[in-house]
């Protein structure tokens, strides 16, 4: 077993190419584990595709004005069925997302509850902040460590958090293992 450290330079080695490139999503959204789906700003400003895709739930992880987000409100869904909630998150190093872990994953456990539920996590590009909101409610909720949380999501979507939020997955990974909720199954392949 893996020990509970895990660096910004390993979950980087998961993400680029193996010749240290990046590839920038080729969809406006993909579902990336059952029933939750990481996106763009193209997307969530069309209710009606959200509707036809069955999404019951909106989590904007870049609420804002600036060209940085993705304006959209519980006003914006109106009259839609769809429940929203926003994270006024930035994709810059230094921004603290993991103040925002509980909350996000909390609003994505409500919506995978509803009847028939499915989630849109979005922030402008589905690049770097909501992709970082899935993995930290995989490792929250699925008991995954980092690694595994990156690459469930890395095989469905291309993704690149930023450093800072890299560096914060890896606290997370290390809090969680201290309190014993990681899988014992760390860094082994699983057999059926």
């Amino acid at each position: 077993m893996r020990g509970p450290f895990v660096t910004v330079q390993q979950l980087n080695q998961l993400l680029s190419d193996g010749s240290g490139f990046y590839n920038l999503p080729t969809q406006h959204y993909n579902e990336v584990f059952p029933k939750i789906y990481i996106g763009n700003a193209f997307v969530a400003h069309n209710p009606m595709r959200l509707q036809k895709l069955g999404v019951t739930h909106v989590l904007n992880v870049a609420e804002g004005t600036s060209f940085m987000h993705v304006n959209t409100s519980p006003e914006f869904y109106a009259g839609t069925g769809i429940t929203y909630h926003g994270i006024p998150a930035n994709d810059t190093e230094d921004f603290n997302l993991s103040a925002f872990f509980e909350e996000g994953v909390d609003f994505i456990d409500k919506g995978l509850a509803h009847h028939n539920g499915k989630v849109y996590v979005h922030c402008r590009e589905g690049y770097s902040r909501s992709p970082t909101m899935v993995v930290a409610y995989l490792m929250i909720r699925h008991k995954m460590d980092a690694r595994q949380a990156l690459a469930t999501v890395r095989q469905k979507r291309e993704i690149g958090p930023n450093d800072g939020f890299l560096r914060q997955l890896c606290q997370l990974n290390e809090k969680l293992a201290k309190e014993g909720k990681l899988n014992g199954e760390v860094g082994k392949t699983k057999t059926k």
